[in-house]
């Protein structure tokens, strides 16, 4: 099984997994495609968002970081 956690639901779906997700896409632009992994793993792991609130946290102040490099 993919260790992408995009890919396998698109498999799931039927879906052709050779398409680029494009909120993955738009995210690995960022940088911070590896922690949004990390959330989907902790969440599909624990199915309670509450109990990754380390990894959310690691992805906000990533993409936050992202968004001011991007400004200046």
């Amino acid at each position: 099984m993919s260790a992408d956690p995009h890919k396998r639901s698109r498999s799931a779906a039927g879906e052709d997994e050779d398409e680029e997700d494009p909120v993955e896409a738009m995210i690995s632009k960022t940088g911070c495609l590896e922690k949004h992994y990390a959330v989907q793993f902790c969440m599909a792991d624990n199915k309670d968002w509450r109990k990754c609130q380390i990894e959310v946290k690691d992805f906000q102040n990533c993409i936050n970081e992202y968004h001011m490099n991007k400004n200046t």
